[in-house]
């Protein structure tokens, strides 16, 4: 199927030109979401005589989108879900969460903005890529945690399971110390009681 497209459309073509698709992903997004128009006479005709105000509103756009972009580049943000001692999520992360983790942030982001290759479905820092216009990309950090404090440790490039592992190294080194001071506080007192036995049979014999 011919389409022309209205804007830019990443992998596919720029305004203005006429390209082949799959009729489906014509119907199913192409088409409704504005971005082309089949390619009749007519449809090629309108573009043509209204070439102007396509362009006008797609730089107004653009202009919009590099707004927000200068905000939102590198931002990050925090999800909190359950998951096993491995990291496995007990479900999964999708677009809609993203989009939702931005707008309670106070950035204005459609689902239809976030790119993935699928669900995020581990616990870790995953970068996400958003589309804000066809021609404006930017990169935010999803952090994706099982507590506040748990995507603090992986904001600092720990992991909780490291943080245990110290934690359990630590002790294991304070009760080594504990068992060293036992240690030399015995042989202290053996020390002790060899010097008594030394003093008091002279001390006998006076």
């Amino acid at each position: 199927m011919q389409v022309i497209l209205l804007e830019r459309v990443a992998k596919l073509g720029q305004m203005g030109e006429v390209v082949d698709v799959k009729p489906g992903f014509a119907r199913n997004f192409l088409l409704p979401q504005g971005k082309a128009l089949s390619a009749s006479a007519a449809n090629i005709a309108r573009f043509e005589a209204d070439k102007v105000q396509f362009e006008t509103r797609n730089l107004e756009s653009r202009k919009e989108a590099e707004k927000l972009a200068e905000t939102l580049d590198g931002q990050k943000f925090v999800v909190i879900r359950r998951a096993s001692d491995a990291g496995s999520l007990y479900g999964s992360v999708t677009t809609r969460d993203v989009a939702d983790a931005a707008t309670e942030a106070g950035f204005t982001v459609d689902r239809r903005q976030v790119v993935m290759p699928g669900p995020i479905k581990e616990l870790g820092l995953h970068a996400v890529t958003m589309t804000l216009h066809p021609e404006v990309e930017v990169t935010i950090t999803l952090n994706v945690a099982r507590s506040t404090e748990e995507a603090e440790l992986q904001a600092s490039g720990r992991t909780i399971q490291e943080a245990a592992a110290e934690e359990e190294q630590a002790a294991d080194f304070e009760i080594a110390e504990l068992f060293d001071d036992i240690g030399s506080a015995a042989a202290d007192d053996d020390d002790l009681a060899e010097a008594v036995e030394e003093v008091l049979p002279e001390d006998t014999d006076r």
